[in-house]
């Protein structure tokens, strides 16, 4: 089976973080959560996880309306490597806590996990999806650190494509 993004975006940055990603790894099938079931992640054994924190370090929305039914997938046989997006200096105490909600969840359903990336370059002080140096995935900061983004993009795409693809 073949590979696809499924993120959520509120404000368009997560939809253009997905789509620049999909566009370095061969145009892959990119689905956006607020318009797609989320049992679609059945027909793919690889796949890219996304979204941005909302407030004190929560999903956002159109997370949160899928998250019951994405609770109750079997991921037990998926690769997934994910991406978040945050505001370390407006949210610095749950800079992309979001991101580590999703990989405690897919972590406990046995879904392999790849494409940790380094805190390094970042100023923050708490992230839930941090574990001691490193990201549980890529993080981008498009309101502080835009000019970072196309550069954190082509390396993570570049240490997960010969797993993700």
């Amino acid at each position: 089976m073949a590979t696809a993004i499924f993120f959520a975006s509120s404000t368009g940055n997560s939809e253009e973080i997905a789509s620049k990603i999909a566009s370095k790894l061969n145009n892959i099938e990119v689905f956006d959560l607020s318009g797609t079931k989320i049992d679609k992640i059945n027909n793919y054994d690889k796949i890219i996880l996304g979204g941005s924190t909302w407030g004190d370090g929560e999903l956002n929305d159109d997370w949160e309306d899928v998250w019951g039914d994405f609770c109750k997938l079997d991921l037990s046989s998926k690769t997934i490597a994910l991406f978040g997006l945050g505001d370390q200096e407006s949210y610095s105490d749950e800079f992309c806590s979001a991101l580590g909600i999703i990989y405690e969840q897919a972590k406990s359903m046995n879904a392999k996990i790849i494409g940790f990336t380094s805190s390094e370059g970042y100023y923050h002080d708490a992230s839930k999806a941090q574990i001691d140096n490193e990201f549980v995935g890529l993080v981008i900061d498009e309101d502080n650190q835009s000019d970072l983004t196309d550069e954190r993009i082509a390396k993570w795409v570049n240490e997960i494509k010969e797993d993700i693809l």
